[in-house]
């Protein structure tokens, strides 16, 4: 079965080559025309006429000058000869016999200027007595005068100060911290005439506060 197929389908394919091989050879059609050759027209250019363009004036701004006219003087200066000055003089004063110098003992060309006033003395805070400062020593006494009033009532107080000692050892300031009406008039008095050595720390004198006790008593 497979022997005739195969026979069966060369046979086919032998006789489709054949047709296609001789077939050209009994045909009888006539042979189509060729193609129209192609052809090119002349094509005329349209001519446009030119169109007149009016230049545009441009106006340039011109400075104006102004003409200075030159004189030619009439005459020429006589030359002037220079000023000859005579040479210095060893041992002349300068300023001798020269108009509107004066002759002094003034620096010439120093400073006018007074002198800046000198600055007001540093005060320093009063320092309170105790630790490595030591009280100061009383130089001048002034002892207190006994109120006549206390003297005929016979009464008798202790009067305790807070005095302010400046850099040169003058009581300052007073103040008292317990005392009595009828002798704190007077103690004030007497203490503010006392003198005391001034007080140095660290090289410098410096106020201090202290306290001072003024006792009234009478004599039996």
């Amino acid at each position: 079965m497979r022997t005739w197929t195969l026979a069966l389908s060369v046979f086919a394919h032998a006789v489709i080559v054949v047709a296609i091989l001789v077939a050209p050879t009994f045909a009888t059609a006539d042979v189509p025309a060729p193609h129209r050759p192609l052809t090119f027209e002349t094509i005329t250019p349209i001519e446009v006429p030119a169109i007149a363009v009016t230049p545009r004036s441009q106006t340039k701004s011109v400075a104006p000058t102004h003409t200075i006219p030159v004189a030619e003087p009439r005459e020429l200066p006589p030359d002037v000869p220079p000023i000859e000055t005579p040479p210095p003089i060893p041992g002349a004063c300068d300023s001798c016999g020269l108009v509107g110098i004066p002759v002094g003992d003034g620096v010439v060309g120093g400073d006018l200027t007074a002198p800046p006033p000198p600055l007001p003395p540093v005060r320093h805070e009063p320092v309170r007595i105790g630790g490595v400062i030591r009280p100061p020593t009383r130089v001048n006494y002034v002892a207190p005068v006994y109120p006549q009033i206390a003297l005929a009532s016979q009464k008798e107080a202790t009067v305790i100060l807070e005095a302010v000692i400046d850099e040169k050892g003058s009581v300052r300031e007073l103040r008292v911290l317990r005392g009595h009406p009828l002798f704190d008039d007077a103690a004030m008095r007497a203490v503010a005439q006392w003198q005391f050595t001034p007080t140095t720390l660290n090289g410098t004198t410096v106020p201090v506060v202290m306290t001072v006790t003024v006792s009234f008593t009478l004599t039996k």
